[in-house]
Protein backbone atom coordinates (compact mmCIF):
# COMPACT_ATOMS: atom_id res chain seq x y z
CA UNK A 1 0.00 0.00 0.00
CA UNK A 2 1.39 3.46 -0.99
CA UNK A 3 1.45 6.36 1.31
CA UNK A 4 -1.25 8.99 1.24
CA UNK A 5 -0.15 11.85 -0.56
CA UNK A 6 -0.42 15.66 1.38
CA UNK A 7 0.54 18.73 0.62
CA UNK A 8 1.12 21.79 3.01
CA UNK A 9 -1.91 23.05 1.54
CA UNK A 10 -5.58 22.43 3.25
CA UNK A 11 -9.69 23.16 3.53
CA UNK A 12 -8.72 26.87 3.79
CA UNK A 13 -5.93 27.27 1.34
CA UNK A 14 -7.39 29.50 -1.67
CA UNK A 15 -6.11 28.91 -5.41
CA UNK A 16 -4.40 32.09 -5.24
CA UNK A 17 -1.96 30.65 -2.43
CA UNK A 18 -1.79 27.40 -4.12
CA UNK A 19 -0.74 28.91 -7.95
CA UNK A 20 1.69 31.37 -5.64
CA UNK A 21 5.17 31.22 -7.52
CA UNK A 22 3.81 28.69 -10.50
CA UNK A 23 4.63 29.80 -13.65
CA UNK A 24 2.24 28.25 -16.75
CA UNK A 25 3.33 31.34 -19.41
CA UNK A 26 3.87 28.87 -22.64
CA UNK A 27 1.03 26.15 -21.01
CA UNK A 28 -2.37 25.89 -22.86
CA UNK A 29 -5.46 24.92 -20.86
CA UNK A 30 -9.05 23.77 -21.67
CA UNK A 31 -11.37 24.86 -18.45
CA UNK A 32 -14.96 23.24 -19.35
CA UNK A 33 -18.00 25.11 -16.82
CA UNK A 34 -15.48 28.44 -16.88
CA UNK A 35 -18.01 30.93 -17.02
CA UNK A 36 -18.76 31.26 -13.27
CA UNK A 37 -17.72 29.94 -9.85
CA UNK A 38 -15.61 27.17 -9.15
CA UNK A 39 -14.59 26.70 -13.16
CA UNK A 40 -14.51 30.27 -13.27
CA UNK A 41 -12.30 30.91 -10.45
CA UNK A 42 -10.32 28.19 -11.68
CA UNK A 43 -9.88 29.80 -15.28
CA UNK A 44 -8.60 33.01 -13.49
CA UNK A 45 -6.34 31.25 -11.46
CA UNK A 46 -4.69 29.42 -14.53
CA UNK A 47 -4.82 32.77 -16.56
CA UNK A 48 -3.01 34.36 -13.68
CA UNK A 49 -0.30 32.25 -13.47
CA UNK A 50 0.53 32.95 -17.79
CA UNK A 51 -1.39 30.22 -19.00
CA UNK A 52 -3.45 30.58 -22.59
CA UNK A 53 -6.93 29.45 -21.24
CA UNK A 54 -9.80 28.23 -23.18
CA UNK A 55 -13.33 28.46 -21.51
CA UNK A 56 -15.88 25.78 -22.93
CA UNK A 57 -19.35 26.42 -22.18
CA UNK A 58 -22.28 25.73 -23.31
CA UNK A 59 -23.48 29.06 -24.08
CA UNK A 60 -20.42 30.90 -26.12
CA UNK A 61 -21.61 34.58 -25.00
CA UNK A 62 -21.28 33.51 -21.77
CA UNK A 63 -17.96 31.71 -22.23
CA UNK A 64 -16.66 35.13 -23.98
CA UNK A 65 -17.80 37.44 -21.34
CA UNK A 66 -15.83 35.20 -18.79
CA UNK A 67 -12.82 35.49 -21.06
CA UNK A 68 -12.46 39.40 -20.86
CA UNK A 69 -13.82 39.36 -17.37
CA UNK A 70 -10.22 37.06 -16.27
CA UNK A 71 -8.34 38.87 -19.11
CA UNK A 72 -9.46 42.13 -17.51
CA UNK A 73 -8.90 40.87 -14.23
CA UNK A 74 -5.34 39.14 -14.90
CA UNK A 75 -3.80 41.09 -17.70
CA UNK A 76 -3.50 38.51 -19.74
CA UNK A 77 -4.96 38.79 -23.03
CA UNK A 78 -4.77 34.88 -24.07
CA UNK A 79 -8.19 33.55 -22.63
CA UNK A 80 -10.55 32.89 -24.99
CA UNK A 81 -14.51 31.70 -24.59
CA UNK A 82 -15.43 27.84 -26.41
CA UNK A 83 -18.71 26.70 -27.54
CA UNK A 84 -19.23 22.96 -26.53
CA UNK A 85 -22.51 21.23 -25.30
CA UNK A 86 -21.30 18.37 -23.44
CA UNK A 87 -24.99 16.68 -23.58
CA UNK A 88 -23.91 16.30 -27.35
CA UNK A 89 -21.04 13.85 -28.08
CA UNK A 90 -21.62 15.84 -31.94
CA UNK A 91 -20.86 19.01 -30.29
CA UNK A 92 -17.95 17.38 -28.07
CA UNK A 93 -16.19 15.78 -31.52
CA UNK A 94 -16.55 19.50 -33.37
CA UNK A 95 -13.95 21.05 -30.49
CA UNK A 96 -11.71 18.14 -30.43
CA UNK A 97 -11.43 18.64 -34.25
CA UNK A 98 -10.71 22.49 -33.84
CA UNK A 99 -8.56 22.14 -31.80
CA UNK A 100 -4.86 22.11 -32.79
CA UNK A 101 -1.41 22.03 -30.95
CA UNK A 102 -0.69 20.76 -28.01
CA UNK A 103 -3.18 21.03 -24.59
CA UNK A 104 -1.13 20.84 -21.29
CA UNK A 105 -4.07 21.02 -18.88
CA UNK A 106 -7.84 19.89 -19.17
CA UNK A 107 -10.39 20.73 -16.40
CA UNK A 108 -13.27 18.66 -16.76
CA UNK A 109 -15.10 21.15 -14.89
CA UNK A 110 -19.04 21.59 -16.09
CA UNK A 111 -21.84 19.21 -14.64
CA UNK A 112 -25.70 19.40 -14.26
CA UNK A 113 -26.81 18.62 -10.84
CA UNK A 114 -30.22 17.06 -9.71
CA UNK A 115 -32.84 18.69 -12.53
CA UNK A 116 -36.16 16.58 -13.81
CA UNK A 117 -35.43 13.63 -15.87
CA UNK A 118 -34.29 14.82 -19.42
CA UNK A 119 -32.69 12.51 -22.25
CA UNK A 120 -30.35 13.94 -24.69
CA UNK A 121 -31.05 13.83 -28.55
CA UNK A 122 -28.97 10.45 -28.41
CA UNK A 123 -30.97 8.63 -25.92
CA UNK A 124 -28.67 9.48 -23.27
CA UNK A 125 -29.66 10.17 -19.75
CA UNK A 126 -28.81 13.92 -19.09
CA UNK A 127 -26.61 13.84 -16.36
CA UNK A 128 -25.04 11.06 -17.48
CA UNK A 129 -24.16 12.54 -20.68
CA UNK A 130 -22.66 15.46 -19.91
CA UNK A 131 -21.03 14.84 -16.23
CA UNK A 132 -19.01 11.75 -17.71
CA UNK A 133 -19.72 11.02 -21.76
CA UNK A 134 -18.99 14.50 -22.65
CA UNK A 135 -16.37 14.96 -20.57
CA UNK A 136 -14.62 11.71 -22.40
CA UNK A 137 -13.31 15.10 -24.40
CA UNK A 138 -10.40 13.99 -22.68
CA UNK A 139 -10.32 10.96 -24.93
CA UNK A 140 -10.74 12.83 -28.14
CA UNK A 141 -7.90 15.36 -26.99
CA UNK A 142 -5.20 12.17 -25.74
CA UNK A 143 -2.85 13.46 -28.93
CA UNK A 144 -2.69 16.64 -27.98
CA UNK A 145 -2.31 16.07 -24.31
CA UNK A 146 0.15 13.73 -25.22
CA UNK A 147 2.26 16.07 -27.34
CA UNK A 148 2.33 18.60 -24.90
CA UNK A 149 4.28 16.62 -22.38
CA UNK A 150 3.75 15.97 -18.61
CA UNK A 151 0.36 16.84 -19.41
CA UNK A 152 -2.69 16.82 -16.47
CA UNK A 153 -6.18 16.28 -16.74
CA UNK A 154 -8.59 17.18 -13.83
CA UNK A 155 -11.98 15.38 -13.93
CA UNK A 156 -14.18 17.43 -10.99
CA UNK A 157 -16.83 14.93 -9.33
CA UNK A 158 -18.45 15.30 -5.80
CA UNK A 159 -18.71 13.91 -2.75
CA UNK A 160 -22.22 13.39 -4.22
CA UNK A 161 -20.66 10.19 -6.06
CA UNK A 162 -20.75 8.31 -2.73
CA UNK A 163 -24.63 7.92 -2.73
CA UNK A 164 -24.54 5.72 -5.53
CA UNK A 165 -22.35 3.79 -7.95
CA UNK A 166 -22.63 3.42 -11.46
CA UNK A 167 -25.15 1.05 -12.82
CA UNK A 168 -23.16 -0.76 -15.84
CA UNK A 169 -26.13 -2.47 -16.38
CA UNK A 170 -28.45 0.20 -17.03
CA UNK A 171 -26.46 3.68 -17.25
CA UNK A 172 -29.34 5.68 -18.43
CA UNK A 173 -31.82 4.53 -15.80
CA UNK A 174 -34.45 3.40 -17.46
CA UNK A 175 -35.39 0.08 -15.47
CA UNK A 176 -36.46 1.66 -11.97
CA UNK A 177 -38.15 5.20 -10.92
CA UNK A 178 -35.89 8.11 -11.89
CA UNK A 179 -34.28 9.72 -8.95
CA UNK A 180 -31.93 12.88 -9.91
CA UNK A 181 -29.74 12.70 -7.24
CA UNK A 182 -28.74 8.67 -7.80
CA UNK A 183 -28.38 9.91 -11.45
CA UNK A 184 -25.77 12.75 -10.23
CA UNK A 185 -24.08 10.10 -7.75
CA UNK A 186 -23.83 8.08 -10.65
CA UNK A 187 -22.19 10.40 -13.14
CA UNK A 188 -19.78 11.67 -10.30
CA UNK A 189 -18.81 8.66 -9.71
CA UNK A 190 -18.15 7.66 -13.34
CA UNK A 191 -15.85 10.67 -13.39
CA UNK A 192 -13.53 8.98 -10.69
CA UNK A 193 -13.62 5.74 -12.68
CA UNK A 194 -12.44 7.27 -15.44
CA UNK A 195 -9.59 9.47 -13.52
CA UNK A 196 -8.38 5.97 -12.37
CA UNK A 197 -8.68 3.78 -15.76
CA UNK A 198 -7.25 6.35 -18.20
CA UNK A 199 -4.44 7.08 -15.37
CA UNK A 200 -3.29 3.34 -16.29
CA UNK A 201 -3.86 3.78 -19.81
CA UNK A 202 -1.88 7.28 -20.37
CA UNK A 203 0.75 6.82 -18.17
CA UNK A 204 3.94 5.52 -20.95
CA UNK A 205 1.68 8.88 -22.95
CA UNK A 206 3.33 10.94 -20.16
CA UNK A 207 -0.53 12.33 -19.02
CA UNK A 208 -1.82 12.76 -15.45
CA UNK A 209 -5.31 12.00 -14.49
CA UNK A 210 -6.99 12.79 -11.08
CA UNK A 211 -10.31 13.89 -9.89
CA UNK A 212 -11.21 15.80 -6.78
CA UNK A 213 -14.14 16.88 -4.45
CA UNK A 214 -14.36 20.70 -5.33
CA UNK A 215 -15.83 22.03 -2.24
CA UNK A 216 -16.69 25.96 -2.02
CA UNK A 217 -15.66 28.18 -4.45
CA UNK A 218 -12.51 29.87 -3.45
CA UNK A 219 -10.85 26.31 -2.00
CA UNK A 220 -12.22 23.89 -4.27
CA UNK A 221 -10.41 25.56 -6.73
CA UNK A 222 -7.69 25.64 -5.00
CA UNK A 223 -7.75 21.53 -5.01
CA UNK A 224 -8.96 21.91 -8.92
CA UNK A 225 -5.58 24.11 -9.11
CA UNK A 226 -3.54 22.17 -7.17
CA UNK A 227 -3.52 18.80 -9.33
CA UNK A 228 -3.61 21.26 -12.52
CA UNK A 229 -0.72 22.92 -12.07
CA UNK A 230 1.27 22.58 -8.80
CA UNK A 231 4.74 21.20 -8.81
CA UNK A 232 3.99 19.47 -5.41
CA UNK A 233 1.91 16.68 -7.33
CA UNK A 234 4.33 16.12 -10.22
CA UNK A 235 3.76 12.42 -11.40
CA UNK A 236 0.70 11.73 -9.53
CA UNK A 237 -2.13 10.02 -11.35
CA UNK A 238 -4.79 7.96 -10.96
CA UNK A 239 -5.76 9.62 -7.16
CA UNK A 240 -8.93 11.44 -5.69
CA UNK A 241 -7.93 14.52 -4.09
CA UNK A 242 -10.25 16.92 -1.45
CA UNK A 243 -8.98 19.62 0.25
CA UNK A 244 -5.82 19.93 -1.58
CA UNK A 245 -4.78 16.33 -0.11
CA UNK A 246 -5.74 12.94 -1.10
CA UNK A 247 -8.86 11.27 -0.15
CA UNK A 248 -9.10 8.70 2.14
CA UNK A 249 -11.66 5.96 2.11
CA UNK A 250 -14.94 6.94 2.52
CA UNK A 251 -16.56 5.75 5.96
CA UNK A 252 -20.29 5.26 5.75
CA UNK A 253 -22.09 6.94 8.65
CA UNK A 254 -18.81 9.30 9.46
CA UNK A 255 -20.02 13.08 8.42
CA UNK A 256 -18.04 15.27 6.46
CA UNK A 257 -16.43 17.76 8.41
CA UNK A 258 -13.70 20.61 7.51
CA UNK A 259 -13.12 21.67 11.06
CA UNK A 260 -10.55 19.19 11.59
CA UNK A 261 -7.30 19.44 11.26
CA UNK A 262 -6.04 18.49 7.64
CA UNK A 263 -5.08 14.90 8.86
CA UNK A 264 -8.34 14.13 9.75
CA UNK A 265 -10.13 15.28 6.88
CA UNK A 266 -11.12 14.00 3.65
CA UNK A 267 -13.21 11.01 5.01
CA UNK A 268 -14.51 10.31 1.37
CA UNK A 269 -14.57 6.90 -1.41
CA UNK A 270 -11.78 7.09 -2.87
CA UNK A 271 -12.19 5.51 -6.52
CA UNK A 272 -9.52 2.12 -6.87
CA UNK A 273 -10.29 -0.44 -9.51
CA UNK A 274 -12.92 0.20 -12.03
CA UNK A 275 -13.81 0.09 -15.25
CA UNK A 276 -13.81 2.82 -17.92
CA UNK A 277 -17.27 3.62 -18.44
CA UNK A 278 -18.10 4.44 -22.07
CA UNK A 279 -14.66 4.88 -22.71
CA UNK A 280 -14.95 3.48 -26.25
CA UNK A 281 -16.97 6.90 -27.02
CA UNK A 282 -15.43 7.36 -31.02
CA UNK A 283 -15.30 10.62 -32.42
CA UNK A 284 -14.62 11.04 -35.96
CA UNK A 285 -10.78 9.94 -35.94
CA UNK A 286 -12.25 6.60 -34.13
CA UNK A 287 -9.90 7.10 -30.90
CA UNK A 288 -11.13 5.26 -27.97
CA UNK A 289 -8.94 5.34 -24.49
CA UNK A 290 -6.32 2.77 -25.30
CA UNK A 291 -4.86 -0.38 -24.71
CA UNK A 292 -4.99 -1.56 -20.66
Amino acid sequence: MTERITTPFCAQSTADEVIEGVSLVGRRAIVTGGTHGLGHETARTLASAGAAVTIAAHNLDAANTAAQEISAATGNADVHGAQIDLASLASVGDLVKNWTGPLHILVNHAGIMATPERRTTEGHELRFAANHLGHSLAVGLHDALASAGRARVVMVSSVGHANGPVRFEDVDLTREPYDPWLAYAQSKTANILFAVEAAKRWAADGIAVNAVNPGRIAQGAATSVLLAASPLVEGVTGKYFEDCQEAVPFTPGVPPSRSRPPSRQCLRKAAAEGILLAASVSWSTNRTLGPR
